[in-house]
């Protein structure tokens, strides 16, 4: 499923393309199941700018597709610790290419996949636990935790993560996801159409996923020696929580900036082995056939997605 430009769902095409080949270092994955992120969404459509730092005016890698699972079908000079037929996941960002039947991608950036998980519910995890893990482990037990976005695939997991560490969390969505939040562990609830978060609290951790508000906002929120930060966002939002964030903490005894996510399979496998424990679980809004990515995308671009969207590519 590929583009050649910015733009909705509609710029997306089927098309035959060459299967890759696995270079040194790499394995060649069948894919089965890849999952839907905010990074998807934002790639195809070139916004925020930050976007298209890939690509000025057309997108450089034309098939979106980061968190994949599949079987190893091949494996490139160098590799160790796979062979054909194993079963693996990981996150191919930023080169993505896993909306595809085949995916040659860095041996590094996968591991084997929990028997106990999924095809789909592997693919769900790697961004998502990577991001929903660091910024849980801000969070103190005990302390009070908001978190902006949280109905998404990350946010579903966060929740889970902070109430497993004894922090109390508000949940922060439209009012379909309510809810939902509600039955994964969130102690209160907030419909962003209705209340302006930043007026609650105060909180002693804010993480917004998808930050648009100005830094004295998230100020106001913060109990005295809170922190907040942003993972997603506009271009605006982010660049004043770079820049600006610092400042006004160190002027108020907060701490305000961007979160710097770690990737890679140590950063997801602790949340993926919790999962494949039932500790934790990974919810999986809706599947779509390769054929229907257009739709998958919209449906997650929406926000009406609880959870993840997964796109099924392959036999599980």
């Amino acid at each position: 499923m590929a583009y050649e430009r910015y733009g909705g769902p509609e710029v997306l095409e089927l098309r035959d393309v060459p299967a890759p080949s696995p270079g040194p270092g790499e394995v060649l994955v069948e894919v089965v199941a890849v999952s839907i992120n905010l990074s998807d969404w934002e790639g195809l459509r070139g916004s925020p700018a930050y976007a298209r730092l890939g690509g000025l005016h057309r997108p450089r890698n034309q098939i979106l597709g980061t968190d994949v699972a599949g079987r190893v079908i091949g494996v490139g000079d160098g590799v160790t610790g796979f062979t054909v037929g194993d079963e693996v996941y990981g996150d191919n960002l930023p080169r993505g290419g896993g909306f595809a039947e085949y995916l040659s991608l860095p041996a590094s950036a996968v591991v084997h996949k929990p028997p106990a998980l999924t095809f789909a519910e592997a693919s769900a995890l790697p961004q998502s636990a990577a991001i929903a893990s660091q910024a849980v482990a801000l969070a103190e037990p005990g302390s009070r935790m908001l978190l902006n976005g949280a109905g998404g695939g990350t946010g579903a997991l966060a929740v889970q993560l902070a109430r497993a560490r004894g922090v109390r969390v508000t949940a922060v969505d439209n009012a379909g996801k309510l809810d939902f939040l509600r039955g994964l562990g969130a102690e209160e609830v907030i419909d962003y159409r209705r209340t302006d978060f930043t007026r609650t609290g105060p909180y002693d951790l804010v993480v917004d996923l998808v930050a648009y508000r100005s830094v004295f906002a998230y100020r106001r929120a913060l109990a005295p020696g809170g922190r907040c930060v942003v993972v997603g966002g506009t271009a605006r939002a982010v660049l004043r929580m770079a820049t600006v964030g610092p400042l006004v903490g160190l002027l108020t005894g907060t701490r305000l900036g961007v979160l710097m996510v770690r990737q890679g399979p140590g950063a997801f496998q602790a949340v993926a082995e919790a999962c494949a424990r039932g500790d934790i679980v990974v919810p999986i809004d809706r599947t779509y056939p390769l054929e229907e990515v257009p739709a998958a995308l919209a449906w997650h671009g929406e926000g009406r997605a609880r959870g993840k969207v997964v796109v099924m590519v392959g036999e599980g």
